[in-house]
């Protein structure tokens, strides 16, 4: 598309119909024109709304023109506008070009006006506008051409306006003798040529009363098929013999050949039957969010504390299991279904929910891939620096972790767009859209009156009517989605839904399981965290949720069925030695442990003796330390040891005789074929791991001990990841740019505009487009004049990689084979070697 094809659009407030002219007073005739024209507000904000056509910087505003037009850039603006935004660019993409406000106006409201349609229409428009969509005054309204070509309708592509061809589409292959037949028998004067004939079917069918009258005349069955095409879809098939109904129809114009089979309703028809709506349902206002629920705001900010704490205590149970038992990795990377289900089971939640806190850590970066050769999962060490944080930090850090990942979680369990299934922590689950669409459903909670939840199905109609879903068959920017399963948060199949519609759903879910809501309310600490951006937010979130999460106990309560009961969260150190000498039996409000024979010889095997385990238990409970257990941890102590297991293969060494008798004689240590080499030592076959759990199956305590002799001490396996950078976010297209970068590009625009428009004289042996020609001595007595005069310009520049371009520049100083000017494309102060410059040339009229 060339540039002089390209529309232009001025910068107006929202909210008002605008006319745009130029700096000369005359309406612009191209989208550069327009650009030109605008403010540098007006500028910045296209910027923002459309970043893709900041990269890189334009060189001047008709490269942004240029840009703007673009198919990907179009279809990509398109995207983002809502519903009624969209339903009058589509309004514009059906009206003959140019057409005024007005002509708009009435497609979106009809002939009877609608006031909604009327205040909406300017706030509309003006957003067209700003994003460089539409340009012009109201009386000459323009869509640029390609959004043009992507919103009306054709065969191939139907418009959700459901309008068809107009009557010149419809007729352009039709013969003159058949345009003049459909002329006489709907009783116009016939003409001398298609174009005109054209015009007359178009009047006659954009006249009310002569159009009126026609329609009197139709048989009740014509009426019937013209009210089964009116609103849509405008095309249907003939039989070679067709009925009455549809021959009279087809005599008349009113049904025009679309293929020998097919016939359309032309769309001045059309819009005539409609009242002039261009929409059914024109939708100007957008959706309510209703309620459904209020709760006390106290109540709902400490549901959502509660629901914290538990998140708080399920990722550090997962990292601590996956720490001893790592899962590994699949070959085509993520984590197997059987390894899901295993720690499903162990978080007691279901398959989907258990693969939403996996990701999250995986997210917040205390969860990565290993790298070794026998790859696998396991915590990083930014786990125990998690670990080592108060416990509203550590909420924070998940929460924020959770706002800025375009991980999925709820993608798991479905297919890609080649049938293959999602893995959690697998390579396909990033959807560039999931944290815009999280953060729209807390914002739009956050509009709630505090306490306030919200029924769900009107905050999805609310979160469609901003981002309409692109109807089958329309264009896309990016690639095909994958067939992702939608999916309930307990893992049910639900009814089709649109993919930010189910990111929207699931964002409720899981924002009620990480304590971001309560009781379907955002929590007090949320909206801290939503309403202040940066660091400043998270430490705002963290102390308003700080005094809400019970504080870490010191103590257990000792129970004489060999049980301790944990009240609340426990302190670090004590909860790592409590889990060391105890298992855990149950969970929830109060954690309940149980000493077992097994337990215990775990702490020895950690090098704590008899006394020690004593005297932990008695420092850290409420209640005297029950007989029943003293009796336990003396009975394993005693026997703890007594037998050494070291590396032969492996052997038994034992001081009495007499025990090892009895081993050999126990029909259970056949499988390990031990053999006497010594009164008091047992050679074995086995590896001394195999050796040492098999004497433990048979009941006895051993103990490893080294090649020296000595005990080795065991600790429980702590699996650590090389130090790994959490997953970065995938987005889609460059980010937002912030208002520095926006004024400088801005700036650099408008320099290189300047010099790009500047009016220039003729240059020797120079044809238009090209760089000037000049010999180094032209060169030279031109810029030393310019720098004498104070006077600008143009050169024809090469540097140092072989690029040419063309600059304007005022010279300053000129010496040493070097030219030093401000450089009006840059709007900077630049050094330029003369032998670099191809020629120079002076301006009509000096720029500066």
């Amino acid at each position: 598309m060339g540039t002089g094809e390209l529309d232009r659009e001025a910068h107006v407030p929202a909210g008002t119909p605008a006319s745009t002219t130029t700096g000369t007073g005359t309406a612009p005739r191209t989208l550069a024109e327009a650009l030109r024209a605008r403010g540098d507000e007006g500028l910045a904000a296209l910027l923002r709304a459309r970043p893709d056509l900041l990269t890189p910087v334009p060189s001047d505003l008709t490269q942004l023109a240029t840009r703007a037009g673009t198919r990907a850039s179009v279809v990509r603006a398109l995207e983002r506008l809502d519903r009624f935004t969209l339903q009058t660019a589509q309004a514009l993409a059906v009206a003959a070009e140019p057409t005024s406000y007005g002509t708009v106006l009435g497609l979106l409201a009809g002939g009877a006006g609608e006031p909604a349609v009327e205040g909406a229409l300017p706030r509309s428009l003006g957003v067209l506008r700003e994003q460089a969509l539409v340009w012009g005054d109201d009386d000459r309204l323009r869509l640029v051409r390609t959004a043009r070509e992507l919103l009306a309708p054709s065969p191939s592509h139907p418009s959700p306006t459901g309008l068809g061809p107009t009557v010149a589409e419809a007729t352009a292959g039709m013969s003159p003798g058949r345009m003049q037949e459909i002329l006489a028998v709907a009783g116009l004067p016939t003409t001398h040529d298609p174009v005109s004939a054209v015009a007359a079917l178009t009047g006659l069918f954009t006249d009310r009363e002569r159009m009126s009258a026609l329609l009197d005349t139709a048989p009740p069955e014509a009426l019937a098929v013209l009210d089964r095409l009116v609103w849509g879809p405008p095309y249907g098939e003939v039989a070679a013999e067709p009925t009455p109904p549809v021959r009279w129809l087809r005599d008349h114009g009113l049904l025009l050949p679309a293929s020998p089979r097919t016939v359309a309703l032309p769309r001045e028809a059309a819009l005539h039957l409609r009242g002039g709506r261009a929409h059914r349902e024109p939708e100007p206002v957008a959706p309510e969010v209703l309620v459904t629920a209020e709760h006390r705001p106290q109540v709902v900010d400490n549901t959502a504390a509660g629901q914290a704490y538990t998140a708080l205590a399920t990722v550090e149970e997962l990292l601590k299991e996956w720490q001893a038992a790592a899962p590994a990795v699949l070959r085509a990377s993520g984590l197997s279904v059987r390894d899901l289900k295993r720690t499903a089971a162990l978080l007691d939640v279901s398959e989907q929910i258990g693969a939403f806190w996996i990701e999250l850590a995986y997210a917040a970066g205390l969860l990565a891939s290993d790298g070794e050769a026998d790859e696998r999962f396991a915590p990083t060490p930014a786990y125990d620096d998690w670990l080592d944080l108060p416990a509203a930090e550590r909420w924070t850090t998940l929460a924020t972790a959770w706002l800025a990942a375009t991980r999925t979680a709820g993608l798991v369990g479905g297919q890609d767009a080649k049938g293959r299934t999602l893995a959690a922590l697998g390579p396909d689950l990033d959807r560039s859209a999931a944290p815009e669409v999280r953060r729209r459903v807390l914002a739009l909670l956050a509009d709630l009156p505090q306490g306030a939840a919200p029924v769900p199905g009107t905050l999805l109609d609310r979160l469609r009517w901003e981002r309409p879903v692109r109807p089958a068959g329309a264009p896309a920017s990016g690639p095909p989605p994958a067939r992702d399963a939608a999916r309930t948060p307990s893992g049910g199949p639900t009814e089709p839904m649109d993919l930010r519609s189910r990111i929207a759903t699931w964002t409720l879910t899981e924002a009620e399981l990480l304590g971001i809501t309560g009781r379907g309310a955002l929590s007090t600490a949320a909206r801290a965290l939503l309403d202040t951006s940066g660091p400043q937010g998270v430490v705002l979130a963290a102390r308003a949720m700080a005094p809400l999460l019970p504080a870490p106990l010191d103590h257990v309560l000792l129970q004489a069925d060999l049980t301790a009961v944990a009240p609340g969260p426990l302190e670090r150190p004590l909860a790592d030695a409590l889990g060391v000498l105890a298992d855990v039996e149950s969970k929830g409000g109060a954690t309940v442990y149980r000493f077992t024979p097994a337990s215990v010889r775990r702490a020895l095997d950690a090098g704590q003796a008899a006394a020690d385990l004593h005297a932990f238990l008695a420092k850290h409970s409420r209640t005297p330390v029950p007989q029943p257990l003293s009796y336990l941890i003396d009975d394993v102590a005693r026997r703890h040891g007594h037998l050494r297991i070291g590396a032969a293969s492996a052997y038994v060494r034992c001081d009495d005789d007499a025990l090892l008798d009895e081993i050999l004689a126990d029909r259970r240590s056949q499988a390990l074929r031990m053999r006497r080499l010594a009164p008091t030592v047992l050679a074995a076959q086995a590896d001394p791991a195999a050796l040492l759990e098999g004497l433990r199956a048979m009941g006895y305590a051993p103990a490893a001990e080294s090649a020296e002799g000595d005990v080795l001490i065991t600790r429980a396996d702590a699996r650590r990841t090389p130090p790994r950078t959490p997953p970065a976010p995938v987005r889609e297209g460059p980010p937002v740019p912030d208002d520095t970068l926006l004024g400088a590009a801005v700036k650099a625009i408008r320099a290189g505009d300047m010099a790009a428009t500047a009016v220039r004289r003729p240059a020797p042996h120079t044809a238009d487009g090209e760089l000037p020609r000049t010999t180094p001595a032209e060169t030279l007595a031109t810029v030393q004049a310019a720098a004498l005069t104070g006077s600008a310009v143009w050169i024809g520049y090469v540097n140092a990689d072989g690029a040419a371009s063309q600059r304007v520049i005022a010279p300053v100083r000129v010496e040493g084979g070097f030219v030093t000017a401000y450089d009006h494309t840059a709007d900077e102060v630049r050094t330029y070697p003369l032998h670099r410059i191809t020629g120079v040339a002076e301006l009509a009229d000096d720029p500066a």
